[in-house]
């Protein structure tokens, strides 16, 4: 990876929550537009770390800082980190009594990157065929029907994979900078799987950055440059292919999770 650009930079990242330590002195540095992968056993800090970055309730009073695009996001709101691209698919995609697939894209769609595509609400001739598109071009490259789906609720009578499939509709709409996926594969079938590997080539070509949060070797195998936590500290990092290596020989028969190895190699 020749001189590739820094878009996210975590420097001393330190987060206490009720006397625990949960991140501990992290420092990285993500680099655009390549898909990175954050990996460890349970515990380690993996979704805590991707709580902290999108700036969640209970992961804001964190020491250190977090730059993203040279800039300092550590005291901005959710909503400004999201205007700024920034978005997180969660392991367990949220319901909307009330709320249908139509409705909940077009709210998506108004964080759209301004700097990849002006944000649709603020452009003058925006119509209804404009958001049409939208909708059903989101639905589309996750491999739902947009006639069966648009005006479906986004509550409990979906499957899993049905709404992390229109979770991830709703964050290509965005068109983000940077996109955190905690545990993609979670709670789905093989076709979802399929589609979400899909999008995530998408992004990458789109020139979007990926972050995965993940323990599974598939979807590890997706990524080209991973991140090793344990017990909240970063305990190695390089590329994908030593990264499972690593995480296969030395994590998963470790009897110690949770307290790395002071030499690690």
């Amino acid at each position: 990876m020749d001189n590739p650009k820094t878009l996210l930079e975590v420097k001393n990242l330190t987060l206490k929550k009720d006397g625990k330590t949960l991140l501990n002195s992290l420092n990285l540095e993500v680099w655009e537009g390549y898909v990175h992968a954050v990996v460890g056993p349970n515990g380690a800090g993996k979704s805590t770390f991707a709580n902290t970055i999108m700036g969640l309730s209970g992961y804001r009073q964190i020491e250190g800082d977090i730059i993203f695009d040279g800039v300092s996001i550590k005291d901005l709101s959710i909503e400004k980190r999201a205007k700024l691209g920034i978005t997180l698919a969660f392991q367990e995609p949220a319901r909307f009594e009330g709320i249908t697939v139509e409705d909940f894209l077009l709210a998506s769609s108004k964080y759209s990157n301004s700097k990849k595509e002006e944000k649709r609400a603020e452009i003058p001739n925006a119509s209804v065929e404009n958001f049409d598109h939208i909708i059903e071009k989101g639905l589309l490259k996750v491999g739902l029907d947009p006639i069966k789906y648009r005006k479906r609720a986004v509550d409990k009578n979906l499957s899993g994979g049905e709404r992390k499939r229109i979770e991830l509709a709703s964050i290509y709409v965005m068109k983000p900078e940077l996109v955190i996926m905690d545990e993609p594969d979670s709670g789905i079938d093989i076709d979802s799987l399929n589609y979400i590997y899909e999008i995530i080539s998408d992004f990458k070509k789109e020139g979007s950055t990926v972050i995965l949060v993940t323990h599974s070797q598939q979807v590890l195998r997706w990524a080209d440059h991973a991140f090793l936590l344990c017990g909240g500290k970063l305990v190695d990092k390089g590329k994908m292919s030593d990264m499972l290596k690593y995480f296969s020989n030395k994590c998963k028969p470790c009897d110690h999770i949770g307290t790395p190895d002071t030499d690690i190699k």
